[in-house]
């Protein structure tokens, strides 16, 4: 048995991995473009697609980086019931600024119920947050502004240098038009009304692709307002120290054989959880055979169907995921897409399934996006939302090109 029994590797969602290789360029710009800003007026989007380690690089990299600088650091996830409602979407945002504000103190004006004016600082409680919001004039928006600019003056006193509000999976906020209800659009305003009045309170989104067109069709101006990061695979170099990185620590007297590592990247095509996934599944295996054994990929991959693609994949209907194979036999990957090559991928696989006219596909592409499977960028064409979907597909269907491709 190898020395070192812990397994390293940690495949879950925003897990931290045990060596998080890459995203060097990400990090400098997030410090000396963003948070090196004395006016704010680039938010950030940070957006790629399942797997690729953007909650990861949000909470291990850019956290840690902006409290080195004196930033306070407030957020959580977004959730669908965040943006249900305007109240709901202040709640969320009233609740998580109060571990920060908590910690400040002020003098309370005569409108913060519960509290008696005078020269006494108080604690910006959450009790405190939910007074002051309460007794102010004006609509939900206004309330939100006013909060807001008030914990910040507070907090600048404080010598804090800025407040980072960071949110992950913020590809589900969304305006309730049919409700009359416009979260969305509340925060995108309440934001940009502060930092016009200099108030360093910075956005961060963390999201799917689908996230920076959604707050362009609440507020065109959010194209103004956010710096998009797309964040994608490791290149080959960056999968490799992934790979090797985390058994380099003492306990470890070991690496994976060469033709191993080769196996893995090419395996992973180079996304972060993959990577976790495949090498946690070999660190066993090495474990208890030796570190010059061959790696047997096709049972791991047949684990990792499983564990990541088969709960997708339930939900379709079987149309669906012969829309799928059209798409996967283009062999795009993470690429783009068009409406018409797939019409012509579902000609040349007529003898397999029956293929798909042009109106079929734009009926069924709606429904693949509400599945989070598929999402429409801005030029009209599509692509996969999970990463390495289009392989799992064809695997599905038995293509031996892709199994070759994977497994020699």
């Amino acid at each position: 048995m190898a020395k070192g029994t812990e397994n390293p590797f940690r495949p879950g969602a925003g897990h931290s991995p045990p060596y998080l290789a890459g995203r060097e360029q990400e990090v400098k710009k997030f410090r000396d473009e963003i948070l090196s800003q004395e006016v704010i007026f680039k938010n950030v989007v940070l957006t790629g697609l399942r797997g690729v380690g953007k909650t990861v690089l949000m909470d291990d990299r850019f956290k840690p980086e902006a409290l080195r600088l004196g930033w306070a650091w407030v957020g959580s996830d977004f959730s669908e019931t965040s943006f249900l409602s305007e109240t709901n979407l202040c709640t969320r945002l009233l609740t998580d600024l109060a571990v920060l504000s908590s910690t400040l103190s002020a003098t309370p004006p005569a409108n913060v119920l519960g509290f008696q004016a005078g020269p006494d600082q108080k604690p910006l409680t959450y009790d405190f947050l939910v007074g002051y919001f309460e007794g102010q004039a004006g609509l939900m928006v206004d309330k939100l502004k006013s909060l807001l600019e008030f914990v910040w003056q507070a907090a600048e006193k404080r010598g804090i240098k800025g407040i980072v509000f960071a949110y992950d999976e913020a590809q589900v906020v969304a305006d309730q038009k049919e409700k009359e209800e416009y979260p969305l659009a509340l925060l995108l305003e309440a934001f940009q009304s502060l930092q016009r009045k200099g108030a360093r309170c910075l956005l961060l989104l963390t999201g799917l692709p689908t996230l920076f067109p959604k707050l362009v069709e609440s507020r065109t101006y959010a194209e103004r307002m956010f710096v998009v990061q797309e964040i994608g695979r490791l290149s080959q170099t960056e999968s490799k120290e992934a790979i090797t990185f985390p058994l380099k620590k003492k306990e470890y007297n070991w690496q994976f054989a060469e033709r191993s590592i080769d196996t893995i990247i090419k395996a992973s095509d180079g996304y972060p959880y993959f990577i976790q996934f495949i090498c946690r599944a070999a660190f066993d295996f090495i474990l208890f055979n030796s570190p010059s054994s061959s790696i047997p990929i096709e049972p791991i991959i047949r684990q990792l169907d499983s564990n990541f693609f088969a709960g997708r994949w339930e939900t379709l209907t079987d149309r669906q995921r012969d829309l799928l194979y059209c798409i996967a036999q283009l062999n795009v990957d993470d690429g783009e897409f068009t409406i018409p090559e797939i019409v012509v991928s579902s000609e040349k696989t007529a003898k397999q399934i029956k293929p798909f006219l042009r109106n079929d596909v734009s009926q069924m592409l709606p429904r693949l996006i509400e599945k989070g499977l598929l999402y429409k960028n801005r030029y009209g064409k599509y692509s996969f939302a999970v990463p390495l979907l289009g392989r799992f597909v064809n695997r599905k269907y038995d293509s031996p090109n892709i199994q070759k491709t994977l497994f020699e």
